[in-house]
Parts: structure tokens; C-alpha cells; sequence
């Protein structure tokens, strides 16, 4: 499959009201960067290097923070649902695409392997969902299947039946569909919902109705494709990606002494054999050689350590070069 085959469509119109602000919520930080630029990078890792992303409150503030990574954008004028989202990028996808990765932009978790798993498994399917499984379902699309496990359709919560919502297997929101089947089915949606929204989960009971095949992936860790809504899911996530980080230094050779609470930023070098005392904020470009001891309650940002230096505590710098006191 040539790499103008595979399109991803990032939904990012939304304004986010549980998170209670004048911002777009895809533009709210998350681990020194826009949570929308996180999606988009992710999506890069997993092999899909064509994107789409689709704006509209805030569109220019969105698009503004994506320029030069490499994307097309769509505008959703009116936010009319999810499926009237994905119809208005049909446009910006060139004839050459043939099948298309949807997700949204409040899912900055999702992992490169997570969606490289997800495409191989689409397969000859019409329409592939990712799902997983959550103790608490509650304000997710519920999965419904047959007697024989196949999908059969993706009902959201406020037009379950309680029955249905009893069902733990939740729809992500994260899809890999056939191109053609997938404008064909946008273009016959209806609103009749309670939310008077084109809703993009319908085209799976159309695929099941038109006797196409429908496929389903669970994802590892459902940590990693709940969407962010709210001030205290942004900072879940937060932890999420700073432990990652934390992770991948200790294992390159670096000593944090207090991880919960260190910031090392994602764009942050360090070099082995370097300490990290408890209470230190370290970001931007930030380069520290190796050996190095950063004491406590310092701050650093976009400077450059020199290796074996120790970092007396409290101090704070931008920019520049440390070569202070040697060893210790």
C-alpha cells in the first residue's frame, strides 16, 4: 500500500466546554506542547505521513500551531456532529486515498504501535473500530454485537437503552475505513438523534446493513484512547507522558531522585550518570552533559549544562551555558 493510499483525518472543531475555558480545548498544553500536536506526531510515528486535520472553533489559533508539521486542513463551519466532521474533509483528500484513519484531537495517549495495529488489522474490512473496555463506560459510545461477537452497531449513551448501557466495550472514536464506503454512508447520514447530530458511529450499522464486513480491535491499555474533556483528565495525561519520560531517562542512565515530583520536558537532553534532585522543572532545548548534579528547586530552560557540573539549588536560568562548580 503506497503511502498516498493511507489518509488520516484528525477531528479538531470542537470547542471542549468541560474544560471551562476561552481556549480550544486541542490547544491546551500538555507536556510543553499543544495537545493537538501530540496527535499529529503520534500519528506520523505510526507510518501515516499524510494527515488532514479538520478545525473550526478557533480554526486559525489551531492551524497556526500545526504549521510546518505537515498537514491539510479542513473547516467545519457548523459543529454538526461528528460525521457532517469527517464529510467536510472529503475535499482536502486527494483521489489517490483509498482508505482513511479517523481520530480526534482530545486523544493525545493513543500510541504509535495502537494505530499501526489497528491498520494492519483492518484488512478487507469496510469499516474498523477501536475499542476497549472500561470498568466506569459512562459518556461512551457503547459497542453492540451479536450472539456470535460481531459488531453490529455503536449506540451513544444518550440514546441507550439501559440495557445497553450495561455494556463495558466502548467505541474510541478511532476508526480505519474504506474511503469509498465511507463517503457513500456520510452522505446518507441522518439527525434524528437527540442531539440532532450526524453522528460518525452510524456508519457501522450502515456497513452491517449493506452486508459489509465490519471489523473491531481492543486497545492494550485504555489509558492510552480516553479522550480529554475536562482540567482533570488534562492533568491524568500529563502524568502520563512525564512518567514515560522519566522512564526512558532512568533507563538511559539518569538518576531522578523524587520522579512525582521532577518535570522533565520531551524535548530535554540528559546525559548518564546525571542526577536529578527533587523539585526541579527542566524544559525546552535544554542539553545537560553527563555527570551532572542539578539540585534541588532549580529551573532551566532552553540552556546548555556542561558535562559534570553541579547546579546549586534554586537556581534559575534560560538560556545560556552553565560551567560552573565541577563535580561533587
Amino acid at each position: 500500500m503506497g503511502d498516498d493510499m493511507l489518509w488520516a483525518v484528525i477531528l479538531a472543531a470542537g470547542k471542549g466546554t468541560r474544560m471551562k475555558s476561552a481556549k480550544a480545548k486541542v490547544l491546551h498544553e500538555l507536556f510543553g506542547r499543544p495537545m493537538i500536536r501530540h496527535v499529529v506526531e503520534r500519528v506520523h510515528r505510526a507510518g501515516v505521513g499524510r494527515v488532514v486535520v479538520v478545525t473550526g472553533h478557533q480554526a486559525e489559533a489551531v492551524e497556526a500551531v500545526l504549521a510546518g508539521d505537515g498537514v491539510r486542513f479542513a473547516r467545519q463551519e457548523e459543529q454538526l456532529g461528528t460525521g457532517h466532521a469527517v464529510r467536510c474533509a472529503e475535499s482536502a483528500l486527494p483521489p489517490s486515498c483509498r482508505r482513511v484513519l479517523i481520530l480526534c484531537g482530545d486523544t493525545p495517549l493513543v500510541t504509535p504501535a495502537t494505530l499501526a495495529a489497528l491498520i494492519a488489522a483492518h484488512g478487507d474490512n469496510a469499516v474498523t473500530v477501536l475499542t476497549t473496555l472500561l470498568d466506569d463506560p459512562t459518556g461512551y459510545g457503547r459497542v453492540l454485537a451479536d450472539a456470535h461477537g460481531r459488531v453490529t452497531a455503536i449506540v451513544e449513551e444518550k440514546d441507550a437503552t439501559d440495557e445497553q448501557r450495561a455494556v463495558r466495550e466502548v467505541n474510541t472514536g478511532i476508526y480505519c475505513v474504506e474511503r469509498r464506503f465511507l463517503f457513500h454512508a456520510l452522505g446518507r447520514l441522518r439527525n434524528d438523534n437527540r442531539q440532532e447530530e450526524y453522528y460518525l458511529t452510524d456508519i457501522v450499522g450502515m456497513a452491517v446493513a449493506a452486508g459489509l464486513p465490519v471489523g473491531r480491535m481492543a486497545a492494550p491499555d485504555p489509558r492510552e484512547v480516553i479522550g480529554i474533556n475536562s482540567r482533570r483528565e488534562l492533568a491524568q495525561a500529563e502524568a502520563v507522558l512525564q512518567e514515560e519520560r522519566h522512564v526512558a531517562l532512568m533507563a538511559a542512565g539518569v538518576t531522578i531522585v523524587a520522579p512525582q515530583c521532577t518535570f522533565i520536558g520531551p524535548d530535554v537532553r540528559i546525559g548518564s550518570d546525571t542526577v536529578i534532585e527533587p523539585h526541579v522543572h527542566i524544559r525546552g532545548a535544554t542539553e545537560i552533559g553527563a555527570g551532572c548534579v542539578i539540585e534541588p528547586f532549580c529551573l532551566l530552560e532552553d540552556c546548555r549544562v556542561a558535562p559534570g557540573v553541579r547546579v546549586p539549588a534554586g537556581s534559575r536560568q534560560r538560556g545560556g551555558e552553565i560551567v560552573g562548580e565541577r563535580g561533587g
